[in-house]
């Protein structure tokens, strides 16, 4: 691009991730069963890894879905479902990671690690799909 003719277009979909993003963090905070935001602002490491994780899983679909959409209800679409997926990766989690919110609420990382890095996973498996 090199005008700025395509601001409008980047504009949107600026736009619709930003809002996407929002409804991400408000569905995964509300799923999950520790207060993450304030164990992040109380200092707890293993509640950053984990939610930090989770929105980067989040986000790379999302980029994914921003790229190879066809319009914007199309990247709404498959916004909602990189929202999903991760949300999925997370209840896949806690049978495998036994009493996982106490676990991150006392500030243990291992847990917490484990559960970024299924998010990051699961994040890059859901955009290489949509590339179709």
């Amino acid at each position: 691009m090199t005008t700025i003719s395509g601001l409008p277009a980047f504009l949107a979909y600026f736009a619709v991730s930003l809002g996407l993003t929002a409804l991400y963090l408000v569905t995964y905070l509300t799923a999950t069963a520790h207060r993450e935001i304030a164990l992040v602002r109380e200092g707890n490491l293993a509640a950053a890894l984990a939610l930090g994780g989770s929105l980067l899983g989040y986000s790379i679909p999302l980029s994914a879905a921003v790229r190879y959409a066809g319009s914007l209800l199309d990247c709404i679409v498959w916004g909602l479902v990189a929202l999903v997926v991760q949300v999925a990766i997370y209840w896949l989690m806690r049978p495998l990671l036994p009493n996982l919110s106490r676990r991150i609420d006392e500030g243990e990382t291992a847990p917490a690690v484990l559960l970024g890095a299924a998010s990051l996973a699961g994040g890059l498996v859901n955009a290489a799909c949509m590339s179709y």
